[in-house]
């Protein structure tokens, strides 16, 4: 299957928290889009990776994504080499994609700078036929993807563009909060508490950080709620139809 947009992410959830609006947006205009997780996120504190996986596929099914994969990458010490860089390639050479969205360059976690430039580094090597990757026996041929956009993640980095998600972004909220075991949820009916220990991302605060990043994102474009993100080069318009309109 052709992908119009594929998704990258080191960790299940990094997509959902990150990008998950711009995949509801392009899936309702008719694109083909994919996920693929690097890792199962096996070293994170709460859940496990089986409980991971579970949740992967449920907010897959809110995000109506054509495709979601995992290459079992080692969390916490996957390298960009050659054997890495592969695994990416045969992706890219499978499913085409236009447009790709990957980790944040620089992030509070050294997996996501080190899986963006991972997926970076791929994307470019994938484009050459001298390189051989196999799809079930069968040699792939070269393909490139048109753009490489990098999602913003914990840190603010500044966005060279963002797009509105107003229309989707309840449906980008429920995806997020498929992941029960890491992100803050409502206190059992029975009032008994968690045996999970607490972290950065599973308080109500995390989540919160979350929306209000997305409603500055908005503010930027006069609109409710936007997805920012980093192109790695210049991005072109055939007409001034693209803009939309802002609010002054």
């Amino acid at each position: 299957m052709k992908l119009d947009l594929l998704a990258f992410g080191v960790h299940p959830d990094d997509v959902e928290l990150s990008c998950a609006g711009v995949l509801l947006v392009e899936k309702k205009n008719g694109k083909k889009t994919g996920i693929v997780d690097l890792t199962r996120g096996e070293l994170g504190t709460r859940g496990t990776a089986e409980t991971r996986k579970t949740e992967a596929a449920a907010a897959a099914k809110i995000l109506e994504v054509d495709v979601r994969g995992n290459l079992g990458m080692a969390d916490g010490f996957f390298q960009n080499d050659e054997i890495h860089q592969k695994q990416i390639i045969t992706v890219l050479r499978k499913y085409q994609p236009e447009i790709i969205l990957c980790n944040a360059p620089s992030d509070r976690h050294p997996d996501h700078g080190r899986s963006a430039k991972l997926v970076s580094d791929a994307a470019f090597l994938s484009g050459l036929k001298k390189i051989e990757t196999f799809d079930n026996g069968n040699v792939q041929e070269a393909w490139r993807p048109k753009y490489v956009f990098h999602y913003i993640q914990d840190r603010f980095l500044q966005p060279d563009f963002v797009m509105d998600i107003t229309a989707v972004f309840d449906q980008k909220l429920e995806a997020i909060k498929a992941y029960g075991t890491q992100f803050h949820a409502q206190q059992p009916a029975d009032n008994t508490s968690s045996n999970e220990p607490q972290t950065y991302i599973s308080t109500p605060d995390f989540l919160d950080s979350v929306i209000y990043r997305h409603k500055w994102f908005g503010k930027m474009i006069g609109v409710k709620y936007a997805e920012g993100f980093i192109t790695e080069k210049m991005i072109g318009f055939n007409n001034f139809d693209a803009f939309i309109q802002h609010i002054t």
